[in-house]
C-alpha cells in the first residue's frame, strides 16, 4: 500500500511547483532620460541623489531637526502607517500557512447513561467511549499553484504598505518642514508689521502736528491714518496666521509645541542644495513608484490564481489514533484505526464566473500598469517642477532683494526731504508703503523658495532616513 502511494506523493509535490503566474516585467518607463535642460532649469548637479541624503544633512536648523524627530516618534497618521504594515504582514503569514497542511490533534470521551427502556436487556446501562486523534483535515493539494499565487500576493501587498509606510513618513518630513517654515515667515511678517506700524504711527503724529499749523494738508493727514489703520489690519491677520501656524504644527508634530523656540533668521543657509540625479534614480528609490509596482506584481500575481480555479482541486482528510470504551484501554494494541479521505473538485458549469474572475483580474493589472505608469509621469513632474522653481526663485530673490534696497534708498531720501520741508508727505508716505510691500514681498518669496526646495527633496525620494549611513 504504501509502495503504491509513494508516487502519487511524489507527484503531488512535483506539481505543487507549477505556477500559473505570467512572467513579469516592468513596464517602461513613459519619462525622457534627462529632465529638462532649458535657461529655465536649474542642472541636475551629480552627486548622491536626494533619496541617499538623510533629513538630517537636508534641513540644518536645529529647532527643525528636532521638530521633525519628534514627529516621526509621535505623529498619528505615521503610528497608523506603521501599524497597517504589521496588519498586512499577519494577512500575509495567514495566506503562506495555506500552503502547508495544519495537523490538530484531539482527544474526547463520553459517558452515556440509557434508561431500561432503551437497552435490549431491559436494565439501564452506562456506556463509555474515548479517543485521541492526530491528522490534518481539508489540506488542499496546490497541483496548479493557486494557493501558492494567493501567497505571493499577499506578500506583495505586503510589501507595498511597507513602501506606504515609507511614503507616509517623507510626506510628513516634509509637511513639518513646511508648516516649520510656514510659522518662521509669518513670525517674521508679523513683527515686519510691528515696526511698520510704529513707524506709521509716528509719522501720524508728526503729520497732526504739521496739520495743526498748516504745514501739512487734511488729504496728507488722511493718507497718513489709512496707512496706520491699514497696518493695524494686517497687524491682526499675522497674529491669527502665527497661531493657527502653531496650531497646524503641533497637529504634525503630535504633541505641543513652544511658542518661544529659538530660531533662525529666514535669510540664512537652512537648507543644503541636493543632486536631482538621473530620472531612472526615481524608480528605485520614490516609495509611491516602488508602492505602486508592488501592487502591480501583486495583482501579476492574482491572475496565476484565476487561472488555477479552472483546474480540478483535490483536497486531502487524513487521522490516525485510537479508540476505547474505557480510558485505560485507549492505548492498548489493537484499539487503533484511521482515515484517509481524499475529495476531488472539477469545475464543469459555472455560467461563466471563473472567466469573468480571471477577466476581472486581467483589467486589474492593466489598471495597475495604468496607476504605476502615472506615479512615474507625476514623480517626472514634480522634480522637473522643483529644477525650474530652484533656478528662477534664485533669480526671483535677487532681484527682489535689489527692490528692497532701492525702496530702502527711496524711503530714506524720501523722509530725508520730508523733514527739511523739500517734499510733501505723500511721497515719504508713499515710500514707506512701498518698502513695506517689498519687504513683505522678499518674506514671502524666499518662503516659496524653501518650500519648493523642500517639495523638490520630497519628489527625488529623500527624507525617509535620518542619515546616510542609519536608518530611522
Amino acid at each position: 500500500m504504501y509502495k503504491s502511494l509513494s508516487p502519487l506523493v511524489s507527484a503531488a509535490f512535483i506539481l505543487g511547483g507549477c505556477s500559473l503566474i505570467p512572467d513579469y516585467q516592468r513596464p517602461e518607463a513613459p519619462i525622457a532620460t534627462q529632465y529638462p535642460q532649458t535657461s529655465s532649469y536649474a542642472p541636475a548637479l551629480s552627486g548622491p541623489i536626494g533619496a541617499d541624503q538623510g533629513w538630517r544633512e537636508m534641513f540644518r536648523d536645529p529647532v527643525l531637526q528636532q521638530l521633525i524627530e519628534s514627529s516621526l516618534l509621535n505623529n498619528r497618521d505615521l503610528r497608523v502607517a506603521a501599524l497597517n504594515v504589521e496588519a498586512y504582514q499577519a494577512q500575509y503569514r495567514i495566506q503562506r500557512a495555506d500552503i502547508y497542511p495544519a495537523i490538530s490533534a484531539n482527544g474526547s470521551g463520553s459517558r452515556q447513561r440509557l434508561p431500561s427502556s432503551l437497552t435490549q436487556t431491559g436494565d439501564s446501562a452506562i456506556s463509555s467511549s474515548y479517543s485521541a486523534t492526530l491528522g490534518i483535515s481539508a489540506y488542499e493539494l496546490d497541483l496548479f499553484g493557486r494557493i501558492r499565487s494567493l501567497s505571493e500576493e499577499a506578500s506583495f501587498i505586503y510589501l507595498s504598505s511597507e513602501e506606504a509606510r515609507r511614503s507616509t513618513q517623507l510626506s510628513l518630513v516634509a509637511s513639518v518642514a513646511n508648516a516649520y517654515l510656514t510659522w518662521r515667515a509669518d513670525q517674521e511678517l508679523l513683527k515686519l508689521t510691528q515696526d511698520t506700524l510704529q513707524s506709521y504711527e509716528q509719522s501720524l503724529r508728526l503729520t497732526e502736528r504739521t496739520n495743526q499749523v498748516g504745514t501739512a494738508s487734511a488729504l496728507a493727514l488722511s493718507q497718513s491714518r489709512t496707512s496706520v489703520e491699514s497696518a493695524r489690519a494686517s497687524l491682526a491677520k499675522f497674529q491669527r496666521q502665527v497661531a493657527q501656524d502653531l496650531n497646524s504644527l503641533a497637529l504634525l508634530v503630535g504633541t505641543s509645541v513652544s511658542d518661544d523656540l529659538p530660531s533662525l533668521p529666514l535669510a540664512s543657509d537652512l537648507l543644503a542644495e541636493v543632486p536631482a540625479g538621473l530620472p531612472s534614480d526615481l524608480l528605485q528609490r520614490r516609495p509611491d513608484i516602488l508602492q505602486a509596482e508592488y501592487l502591480l506584481q501583486s495583482a501579476n500575481a492574482n491572475i496565476g490564481a484565476a487561472r488555477a480555479a479552472f483546474f480540478p482541486s483535490i483536497s486531502l482528510t487524513a487521522n490516525a489514533g485510537s479508540s476505547s470504551s474505557e480510558l485505560s484501554g485507549l492505548f492498548k494494541g489493537g484499539s487503533g484505526g484511521w482515515l484517509f479521505q481524499p475529495q476531488i473538485n472539477i469545475p464543469i458549469f459555472n455560467a461563466g464566473s471563473l472567466r469573468a474572475s480571471l477577466d476581472y483580474s486581467k483589467i486589474q493589472k492593466d489598471i495597475s500598469v495604468s496607476q504605476y505608469e502615472k506615479s512615474i509621469l507625476t514623480a517626472f513632474q514634480e522634480v522637473s517642477d522643483g529644477l525650474t522653481a530652484r533656478k528662477t526663485y534664485k533669480d526671483q530673490l535677487m532681484a527682489q532683494t535689489d527692490l528692497v534696497q532701492a525702496n530702502q534708498d527711496y524711503y530714506r531720501l524720501a523722509e530725508r526731504r520730508y523733514r527739511i520741508g523739500v517734499d510733501s508727505s505723500l511721497t515719504f508716505l508713499d515710500a514707506q508703503r512701498s518698502l513695506f510691500s517689498a519687504r513683505q514681498t522678499l518674506i514671502i518669496d524666499r518662503l516659496a523658495q524653501l518650500t519648493a526646495e523642500v517639495s523638490l527633496y520630497k519628489a527625488l525620494g529623500g527624507g525617509w532616513i535620518e542619515n546616510s549611513n542609519k536608518a530611522l
